[in-house]
């Protein structure tokens, strides 16, 4: 197959129009093209006046596909196979059923390799299944009253399940390719395949979790739900098992030598009981910062113009960043076109934010994270966990600020421009559902990070227009975008407890959906090869 970039079309054209266009690229009929496939869509809107859309797309040829190849740079057209994941050797002979810890993208995806594999994995579930999770979510957001164990942080499907199901990822790994189309595979869009900025959306995602979470029950897998592991049992260094206290609250022991820690980002009292058992740990730098909301027709204008009202456009999005030469500098994070900010706490009186946003993004707002980097020369000392310590202070005076029952601070952009507390809103409406109390984030959040998100608002105005208008909202604190802690581990991706495989978010090596599925995938494929026993 060849791999064709750079094809330009006009907005709206069709399927043969864009395989015609990529025949013309390469200088052969269509009718040659025996198979074609979108790889990449994506707008590109430089030109306000001229907006047209830019493909990658695959085709074979009936033809010499070496010499066409050969004529162009290979940024341009080169040759390329069709991606199929292969599964690892199944090398493991042990006779006990690997646990799994949580339910997020990392634990979801082991599962589904290990159910697969034939090997039965148990998972345990702190939070609920994601119906009653649903449930347990919206009723907080109504009647203020948190159940710590089942939120937006935790339950079925993870912390993304609740959120905009932003499929973008930095790292470069063939995995992301099995990642998307086993989400394809499941009831995701069709589109999450070959769009620039792939998302699912919180309502979607829902569906496609359960479709997972049946598979991997069809295979031999089990999933526990309302299970929060206590302990890690071990011995000569070697786990022997797990204790988790069940929905009923009784502990129920099991005896393994396999367990992948799937814990997510916020299971910090998990992190705490294996710090007192002596696992290896370091601390690890995190960001912390706002969420900004904006009215989507405001971005829709600012980004393209007179076609802002296009519906074959759908709701704008950007990403943002600022360098300064000598500062720490802010970018945009998790942006949610047309979506709502959330509160997402998981401990009793703490407030944290985020953003949501359903499939249709066709929300009267946009809101984004404008996040500031906080290495840990800026902790408070050289605790492995003195960043979740941060954090938590951070999320304690947010609930304060905020006047108590998870309502969140907030403040208009020109007062916090201004460094004036905001008596009361303005034009924009802001959609958090436990409400906002605007007053002052400063006193909320560390004086270097809103340092750097003024001068992030002011420099982002410059690349998009309106970014800084005075009506935009502020809702703090976002303070869960990553860990800040990391779970050494080996080559063989162990911890200090030989057996314990750290994984995703929580462990400190991935930071989105698809980064911590494909690290769940390849922590899979380590207990597939079976290096435990070899140690």
């Amino acid at each position: 197959m060849l791999r064709i970039n750079e094809i330009v079309t006009p907005l709206g054209a069709d399927g043969d129009e864009i395989r015609s266009a990529a025949a013309k690229q390469i200088g052969v009929s269509a009718k040659d093209i025996t198979c074609f496939e979108i790889v990449r869509e994506s707008i590109d809107s430089r030109q306000k006046n001229r907006i047209r859309m830019i493909y990658s797309v695959n085709v074979a040829i009936d033809g010499d596909e070496e010499s066409i190849a050969a004529r162009f740079p290979a940024n341009k057209v080169s040759r390329c196979e069709r991606y199929e994941y292969t599964m690892p050797e199944n090398r493991r002979t042990s006779r006990f059923r690997p646990v799994i810890v949580g339910f997020g993208p990392a634990g979801m995806f082991a599962a589904l390799i290990l159910a697969r594999a034939g090997l039965n994995p148990l998972v345990i579930e702190r939070g609920n299944d994601v119906d009653t999770r649903t449930a347990d979510v919206y009723g907080f957001w109504k009647t203020r009253v948190l159940n710590p164990s089942s939120n937006v942080q935790f339950g079925e499907g993870g912390a993304g399940t609740f959120s905009d199901g932003k499929l973008t990822t930095g790292i470069k790994d063939s995995r992301c390719r099995f990642i998307l189309n086993t989400f394809r595979d499941f009831g995701a869009p069709e589109q999450i395949l070959y769009s620039a900025h792939p998302h699912i959306g919180t309502d979607k995602l829902r569906g496609v979790v359960k479709n997972l979470r049946s598979e991997v029950v069809r295979l031999g897998g089990e999933v526990r739900f309302g299970c929060t592991l206590t302990d890690i049992i071990d011995a000569n260094g070697c786990v022997q098992g797990v204790s988790y206290t069940g929905p009923d609250g009784a502990t129920v022991d099991i005896e393994t030598d396999c367990v992948l820690l799937c814990i997510g980002h916020s299971a910090r009292d998990t992190v705490e009981m294996l710090y007192r058992k002596g696992v290896k740990m370091e601390q690890k730098a995190f960001s912390v910062g706002v969420r900004i909301e904006h009215p989507q027709a405001l971005i829709n204008k600012a980004l393209y113009g007179k076609w802002a009202d296009d519906p074959r456009l759908g709701a704008a999005n950007y990403k943002l960043a600022n360098h300064p030469p000598h500062g720490r500098g802010g970018y945009t994070f998790c942006m949610c076109p047309g979506g709502t900010v959330v509160c997402a706490s998981s401990e009793e009186n703490r407030v944290v934010v985020n953003g949501m946003s359903e499939f249709a993004r066709d929300g009267e707002n946009a809101n984004s994270a404008i996040l500031v980097g906080i290495e840990p020369d800026f902790f408070a000392d050289d605790h492995p966990l003195a960043g979740v310590e941060l954090q938590r202070k951070i999320e304690s005076a947010a609930f304060v600020a905020g006047g108590g029952g998870y309502t969140a601070p907030a403040q208009l952009v020109g007062d916090f421009l201004r460094n004036v507390p905001s008596t009361k809103g303005g034009g924009v409406k802001p959609t958090c559902p436990t409400g906002v109390q605007f007053g002052d984030i400063r006193r909320v959040l560390p004086a270097v990070v809103t340092e750097n998100i003024a001068l992030a608002i002011t420099a982002f105005d410059k690349k998009l227009s309106g970014f800084a208008l005075p009506d935009a909202v502020l809702t703090a604190p976002e303070s869960r975008s990553s860990s800040p802690v990391r779970i050494v581990r080996d080559e063989f991706r162990q911890c200090s407890v030989k057996g314990v495989f750290p994984c995703g978010e929580g462990a400190g090596y991935a930071g989105g959906i698809v980064s911590a599925a494909v690290d769940g995938v390849k922590c899979a494929e380590a207990v597939l090869a079976d290096e435990i026993d070899d140690l």
